[in-house]
């Protein structure tokens, strides 16, 4: 019955665990042995696969539109009363398979994951983990519902990035502060939302017998291959390396307008005057561009974006009660995956899209797989997957390659992506160091005025070429604003550790196109099935977090960026 539910997904969608019972209880009767392990594994991940289908629709269909009432009902519905015994059930089979004593031939990673994962377990945490996904949503709800009136309409915060993109100084300035006094009319409701975030994830790490939540979240994340040491240290070379190369970008942009310092509405504009690149009209140019684009890079990457443009896998505009940001979630039944995001106009949604089209691509080039457990993985080579994406197709913007721009337009864009790179990593460490912070000092953390002031300290440390001066309240409040520390928290290291690998990446793609994209698809459809060192080294890149490395990736950027 689980194989049949590939014919038609949505069965699943109303399934209470009445449905998942007999099931479990199958599973779990099963006396395992040589013989049959392997069936029984296929049977446990078709199981998980459609427990995961149903959690993903449900949850974008609370992202589509968050006042969606029936959507959050449902959705709340099934991480009350079906998850927990779902995963119950999973945590069981683990601990079964451990108990067995089988060593199932490809599955050492699994198994690794398995033990941690047992250790890791509490039932009791169970309905704890389905609060806090309840607060995740409250987090949406409460960002998703910010809008300011603009010239006269009523507009989401989203679609007023044009306008920071704007000559008129003056006019960016005021959205700015427009966008910026909506913001902080919510800071007593996130921070009341944080308080209760952060206790309720204390006691989740304390269930678990954690020393702390960080331990708890490295363990989950099933993070073997680095330590919360190495991200220090990464942070370190990030501002030895890559804040000097942020503070020069910053000061040539000072000198082209002519400024006595670079204000946060300054940021965005082109430095040399010209308007902003507005790569298509309308969402068929858009999804049609991109199209060509991956083409270019290679066929195959083409027709999976085909495959989701034909079946409707794409939900791309920006509109009010559209949760914000984007993200690409996959449906496990059939293998394919799903891109949200909020497109308004501007080259950000090429590169958004370009960014999830890599994520997409992971799922395909998976669906070979069998094995959900194969199947788990690493935000860090999931990252590379997307980052490289936005960075191999530059060649290709210009209109002559299939893309969107002429040449003065795509190189304008090359180089702002470049320029973003290294701007990114000083942003990265401040959001990553600001969670090793809170998790290390959570009873200081617990007050909203210290995250302000930890967060101020830090952006001064990091981003030291921008003047925020008269504008205290607007920068301390600079975590309110980053989704993963409410949702996903621990996950933003990634990105960086992503980027470098991306960099390297995008290195071999110039030397050799062809080579470095197949060693990238080589490495996606590994999926879970080898440690995270191997896979970066099946894309030909390094797993790393030396200056020495970052250094090398930040001058060859400088380089392009500079070149005539």
């Amino acid at each position: 019955m689980l194989e049949q539910l590939r014919q038609d997904p949505l069965q699943v969608l109303e399934w209470t665990w009445k449905d998942y019972e007999p099931y479990a209880a199958e599973l779990s009767a099963a006396a395992l042995s040589e013989a049959n392990i392997q069936a029984w594994l296929l049977d446990t991940s078709r199981f998980a696969e459609a427990a995961n289908d149903q959690f993903n629709r449900l949850y974008v269909a609370t992202t589509v539109n968050t006042a969606d009432e029936t959507a959050k009902k449902r959705f709340e519905q099934f991480i009350d009363e079906t998850q927990p015994k779902v995963l119950e059930a999973q945590q069981a089979w683990k601990e079964k398979l451990l108990a067995s004593g089988l060593q199932p031939a490809g599955f050492e990673i699994p198994l690794r994951n398995f033990k941690a994962e047992a250790d890791l377990f509490r039932a009791e945490n169970l309905p704890l983990l389905g609060e806090e996904q309840k607060l995740s949503n409250e987090y949406d709800r409460i960002m998703g519902a910010q809008t300011v009136t603009w010239d006269g309409k009523e507009q989401t915060l989203s679609a007023l990035k044009p306008v920071f993109q704007s000559t008129d100084r003056a006019l960016r300035e005021k959205a700015w502060r427009a966008v910026a006094e909506r913001q902080l009319a919510d800071r007593a409701a996130i921070n009341d939302l944080w308080g209760r975030m952060l206790d309720l994830r204390l006691k989740i790490a304390a269930n678990a017998g954690k020393e702390d939540y960080r331990a708890y979240k490295w363990q989950s994340y099933l993070r073997f291959d680095y330590t919360p040491a190495d991200c220090h240290n990464f942070h370190k070379a990030i501002e030895q390396v890559v804040v000097p190369a942020a503070t020069r970008i910053y000061e040539r942009r000072r000198k082209a307008l002519g400024l006595d310092s670079v204000r946060p509405w300054d940021v965005d504009v082109n430095p040399h005057g010209l308007p902003p690149l507005r790569p298509y009209q309308t969402l068929d140019e858009l999804t049609a561009g991109v199209s060509r684009i991956f083409h270019r890079v290679d066929p195959q990457l083409g027709e999976y974006f085909d495959i989701m443009r034909r079946e409707n896998l794409l939900d791309l505009d920006n509109r009010k009660n559209k949760a914000p940001g984007g993200y690409c979630i996959d449906f496990p039944i059939n293998r394919r995956p799903f891109i949200f995001t909020n497109a308004v106009g501007l080259h950000d949604d090429v590169n958004t899209l370009l960014h999830e089209g890599g994520h997409s691509f992971h799922v395909f080039e998976t669906a070979g797989i069998q094995l959900t457990q194969l199947l788990n993985i690493g935000m860090e080579i999931a990252e590379v997957a997307s980052m490289s994406m936005e960075m191999i197709a530059m060649p290709y913007l210009e209109k002559q390659e299939g893309g969107f721009y002429n040449h003065a337009e795509a190189r304008r864009a090359q180089v702002e992506k470049l320029e973003e790179c290294i701007l990114f990593w000083p942003y990265m460490a401040i959001v990553d160091a600001f969670q090793h912070w809170v998790y290390e000092n959570p009873v200081k953390a617990a007050d909203p005025a210290n995250c302000d002031a930890a967060w101020s300290e830090l952006w001064d440390r990091f981003i030291p070429g921008v003047d925020w001066s008269g504008l205290e309240a607007e920068k301390a409040t600079g975590w309110h604003r980053k989704p993963h520390i409410f949702e996903v928290p621990f996950y933003y290291v990634e990105y960086g550790l992503a980027q470098l690998g991306a960099a390297q990446l995008w290195r071999n793609s110039l030397r050799d196109p062809a080579g470095a994209v197949a060693a990238y698809r080589r490495a996606l459809a590994l999926g879970g099935s080898k440690s995270l060192p191997e896979l970066y080294q099946a894309a030909g890149v390094r797993l790393a977090f030396d200056a020495e490395t970052l250094g090398q990736a930040v001058s060859l950027m400088e380089e392009k960026i500079l070149a005539d």
